[in-house]
């Protein structure tokens, strides 16, 4: 059980505390309400640029990390469709810079043309490194739009081509700053050795006179149900050909969410899930395969992919697949294969939560659903999931004509 105090200061920052005596450390989160779901179709790519942006110094502080390291912190960041969250690990004694430098961040970047034109480069550099000079990187970028028409999640967070990237004006990331970057519009969470007051006196004093801002609103178009199956061949020079195969799926907080997580753990949970054993052990088709649930808060994707084994015909694995697919609707799961899938992920959960670091991710992650309390939740609503519930979860979203499919096929003459 992960206890926490909750508090909101007049600003509108969600505040969550737990406090944890063992460790001699505290984490602290800040988590953004933005991602790349909240850009100009024509200007994608801002919300993970400023997420390098944030690093960039300020007028107050110009160097983030030199203050941070002398106070014998850690820090990262990250971005994806929905959210930025900017995590600190300092010494308990020293939490006090953690507050000063992320209120200080939270007021006002450096707008000047010297950083933007820093961190567009190393963006550049990512984008280039991660998607296009690596084998199958390219790979979710053609997926993406296969499967989304209309809604957002239809561009990856590193935005959608370089030149959304390079074209950035100061004036537009200003904008998107002082829309989103607000004290109403994040949650602070704070997990280690620290108390609730003790937390409440520092938020107080270092984030309680940033003033509350106008936040952008947020009126996503809707995504049109999927009719028709979806396909796209491309060749590339790789080793071998790949698979990758996308199905629509319900929201976060809907309950189905569990049941098709649960699903990919009967799929593919490590080297005894169905699609190793028939796939790769079996018939050999497959060199390495795997299924995840893309978690979005608005409906995301069920996704399967896998690397054929060389000399395999792409188009027969697909069809292998949609057998063992067909297998998960007929068919309700052995009892002890349920229960396996529900003690590892009872066993990851509980591991996850030793961590001072995930606990503090969490409970600002759970407080932007609407309930902090699924951090101790969780684990409860995945067991529910019943084998009825799975053949039935299957059979709404794991349709033929909900299914986007790229074969992603190697151009290589020794394939």
């Amino acid at each position: 059980m992960v206890k926490y105090n909750r508090f909101c200061l007049e600003n509108g920052l969600r505040v969550l505390v737990h406090e944890d005596r063992s460790s001699p450390l505290v984490a602290m989160n800040v988590l953004y309400d933005v991602g790349s779901r909240d850009e100009d179709p024509e200007a994608t790519g801002l919300a993970h640029l400023f997420e390098h942006l944030m690093f960039g110094g300020t007028k107050n502080i110009p160097e983030f990390d030199k203050y941070l390291q002398l106070a014998g912190g850690e820090n990262n960041a990250f971005t994806n469709s929905d959210i930025t969250s900017y995590y600190i690990t300092l010494p308990a004694q020293n939490i006090e810079t953690g507050f000063w430098l992320e209120s200080d961040r939270m007021n006002a970047i450096d707008f000047s043309r010297k950083n933007l034109d820093t961190q567009k480069k190393v963006v550049v550099e990512e984008y280039r490194q991660r998607y296009l000079n690596q084998p199958y990187g390219d790979a979710m970028l053609l997926l993406r739009p296969l499967a989304y028409k209309v809604h957002p999640y239809r561009w990856p967070t590193i935005g959608i081509d370089i030149p959304h990237i390079m074209n950035a004006s100061i004036e537009r990331i200003r904008e998107f700053f002082f829309s989103h970057y607000a004290p109403d519009n994040a949650v602070l969470s704070l997990a280690g050795n620290i108390t609730s007051e003790h937390a409440r006196k520092l938020t107080q004093k270092w984030f309680g006179s940033i003033e509350k801002r106008k936040i952008a609103k947020r009126n996503l178009p809707v995504e049109p149900v999927q009719k028709k199956a979806e396909t796209l061949a491309v060749e590339r020079n790789v080793a071998t050909s790949a698979l990758y195969k996308a199905w629509h799926m319900c929201s976060r907080n809907s309950a189905d969410f569990y049941t098709l997580d649960l699903i990919t753990d009967l799929l593919a949970g490590g080297e005894s899930g169905r699609l190793a054993n028939r796939l790769i052990r079996g018939k050999k088709i497959f060199s390495e395969i795997n299924a995840y649930l893309t978690s979005d808060i608005d409906p995301g994707l069920v996704i399967i992919h896998g690397k054929l084994m060389k000399g395999a015909d792409i188009y027969r694995a697909d069809e292998a697949i949609n057998k063992v697919i067909l297998n998960l609707m007929e068919k309700s799961p052995a009892l002890s294969e349920m229960e396996k899938v529900k003690n590892k992920f009872e066993a990851a959960s509980i591991h996850g939560n030793t961590s001072i670091l995930n606990k503090a991710l969490n409970l600002s992650y759970f407080e932007l659903l609407g309930n902090p309390e699924l951090i101790n939740e969780e684990t409860g609503l995945y067991r529910k999931t019943d084998r009825q519930s799975v053949i039935e979860a299957a059979r709404k979203y794991l349709t033929a004509t909900n299914c986007s499919t790229l074969y992603y096929k190697s151009a290589r003459k020794d394939k």
